[in-house]
């Protein structure tokens, strides 16, 4: 039920493959209607993009354009901890008329050495109606089959996920997304999960608030599982800092992260790094390689508590 309901309700991009909405912008409005507030997956979006992406081993990516509809991308994974991997990656760009955002992806598929697949599609129904489909394979079995459908109002975004649906086995997850604009800057709602199964059955009811200015957002989740809290600033064109907060009553364990992004365009440079309450600290460095279309990524974490070390190196082309 866990990779479910990370799919489902994990904030971030790390969770959800698809290029939602960015944060509404909700000072720029200037007709006196409120804006819709966004998808439920993205709330805590804007401090989870401050923060660097674990990386170790050795790593090469290559990117292709094929058509203005299809890209693909090949990953070459070394590590000396993990399995290496090989990944094919293929993307299909929507060129429907409701679809908002023209580069955004209608369909997605990922398969590995191993034979595990990833499969996601995306379908604007009308302007309002969004449908998603998520299909996980981990070898030959299958692990998850998830379905969403989406409705943006004027000022308002309902959502409703139906996964892992088992006629045989009597199980099944439902989750209930509502997010409503109540001003220019205040957007609160909720999250509804139930599942049930042949030996379980019960329901965890999150509420969320989120309040906006135009250099800084702070995002609550709160409910039985626990509290998810954020806070996103923007100091300036180059520097943007993010500060994270995370307990859960099941493990009964709580988590404070701080991280920051440093932009050098002269340089041609992002370096993102992060430190928290477990005493992790880490940095990733990127590096545009001009005139070459590509991207040198170098990163490093350090886990003081557990006298661990990462390293990686990596290598985007395209």
């Amino acid at each position: 039920m866990g990779s479910v309901l990370a799919l489902s309700s994990g904030p971030g991009h790390q969770n959800w493959p698809f290029s939602t909405d960015p944060p509404p912008s909700r000072w720029d409005r200037r007709d006196g209607r409120l804006p819709n507030p966004g998808s439920f997956h993205s709330l805590h979006r804007s401090c989870k993009d401050v923060f660097p992406q674990q990386i170790e081993g050795v790593k090469m990516i290559i990117n292709k354009t094929l058509s203005s509809f299809f890209k693909v991308s090949h990953t070459l994974h070394l590590s000396a901890v993990s399995p290496s991997y090989y990944r094919f990656h293929v993307e299909h760009l929507q060129s429907d008329d409701y679809s908002k955002d023209k580069d955004a992806p209608a369909l997605i598929g990922e398969m590995d050495s191993s034979g595990s697949l990833n499969a996601h599609a995306l379908l604007h129904l009308s302007e309002r109606v969004r449908a998603r489909t998520v299909f996980q394979t981990q070898q030959s079995q299958f692990v998850t089959w998830q379905f969403e459908t989406e409705y943006r109002g004027n000022d308002f975004t309902a959502a409703v996920t139906v996964a892992n649906p088992d006629v045989l086995r009597e199980s099944v997850i439902l989750v209930a997304h509502f997010l409503q604009s109540v001003s220019s800057g205040l957007v609160l709602g909720g999250e509804l999960v139930y599942h049930r199964g042949r030996a379980e059955e019960g329901g965890i009811l999150t509420l969320a608030g989120q309040y906006s200015r135009p250099n800084w957002v702070a995002t609550l989740n709160a409910g039985k599982g626990g509290a998810h809290a954020s806070y996103y600033h923007r100091a300036n064109k180059q520097i943007q800092v993010g500060v994270e907060f995370e307990a859960s009553t099941r493990t009964q364990e709580t988590t404070t992260s701080f991280g920051y992004q440093m932009e050098l365009p002269e340089a041609n440079m992002v370096f993102r790094g992060m430190i928290n309450s477990r005493c992790i600290i880490g940095g990733v460095l990127e590096k545009r390689l001009t005139p070459l279309p590509a991207t040198l990524i170098m990163g490093a974490f350090v886990n003081h508590r557990g006298d661990k070390l990462q390293v990686g190196l990596g290598v985007n082309v395209g």
